[in-house]
C-alpha cells in the first residue's frame, strides 16, 4: 500500500490504521514520490491525496497513474467540491475520502475496493461478445473488433456487469451495490461518471443505452 499525504499526521495516523489492518505501508509526501514509490513496489493499492506540494498534484498524478498501471486508486481530499470527486472518478480514480474521514471507515473502503478489483479466481468465465465488443472477465481484457481498450478495474467490472445481464434495465442503485459494494458510500452520479469513460473509450462498439429516470440497459 502506498500512501501519498504531505501533511506528516495524517499519513502516520493512515500508516497505524493500515498496518493494523494488515497492510504493508510506503509512504510518499509528494506525487513525483509516489509514483516511483508505485513504479518500484507494485502496491496493491494507492491512497492519493489531492492537495499535494510541488509541480503536481493528486489528480494530474492520478491521472499519470492510469497511464502506466491499473492499481487501485482512492482520493483523499479536503477538497468537497462536486467537480473535485467528478473529475477524480473521471481521471479513473475508483473511490474518494474528503476529510475529516473517519480512519476505520477508510480501512473499510480500501478492503471494499480491493475485492472489487481483484482478479476472478474462478477460472470457469467464459468470454462475452456483443457484436464488435469481446469482454474476458478472466483475463480482465477488453477488445473492439481487433483493437485491445485500456480500462480501470471500475470501469471493467461495470462493463462485465451490463454485458453479463444484457437486455435487463439496471438501476443507478443497483450498479452501485453490484459493482461497488453494498457498504459504499456515495453519490449515484458516480455511476454516470463510470457511464460516460465507457461510452468515451468503446463507443458504438458499446450497445449501452440510457434508460430516463431509470438507469442503463445493455443490449
Amino acid at each position: 500500500m502506498v500512501v501519498v499525504e504531505d501533511d506528516r499526521n495524517i499519513a502516520d495516523l493512515l500508516d497505524l490504521y493500515l498496518r493494523t489492518g494488515g497492510f504493508r505501508v510506503l509512504q510518499a509526501s509528494d506525487a513525483e514520490r509516489g509514483l516511483d514509490l508505485v513504479e518500484r513496489e507494485k502496491p496493491c493499492c494507492v491512497l492519493l491525496d489531492i492537495g499535494l506540494p510541488g509541480s503536481m498534484d493528486g489528480l494530474e498524478a492520478c491521472k499519470e497513474l492510469r497511464r502506466r498501471s491499473d492499481v487501485p486508486v482512492i482520493l483523499v481530499t479536503a477538497r468537497d467540491e462536486e467537480i473535485d470527486r467528478i473529475l477524480g472518478l473521471e481521471l479513473g480514480a475508483d473511490d474518494y475520502v474528503t476529510k475529516p474521514f473517519s480512519p476505520r471507515e477508510l480501512v473499510a473502503r480500501v478492503r471494499a475496493v480491493l475485492r472489487r478489483t481483484e482478479p476472478s479466481r474462478k477460472g470457469t468465465e467464459e468470454a462475452i461478445h456483443i457484436g464488435e465488443l469481446h469482454v474476458d472477465p478472466l483475463r480482465r481484457e477488453v477488445r473492439s473488433g481487433d483493437e485491445t481498450v485500456q480500462l480501470t478495474a471500475r470501469e471493467f467490472d461495470l462493463l462485465t456487469h451490463f454485458v453479463e445481464n444484457k437486455g435487463i434495465v439496471r438501476t443507478r442503485q443497483q450498479l452501485l451495490d453490484a459493482v461497488w459494494g453494498p457498504g459504499w458510500f456515495g453519490d449515484e452520479r458516480t455511476v454516470d461518471v463510470h457511464v460516460r469513460q465507457l461510452r468515451r473509450k468503446l463507443g458504438d462498439a458499446l450497445p449501452l443505452a440510457t434508460v430516463w429516470g431509470v438507469g442503463y440497459r445493455c443490449g
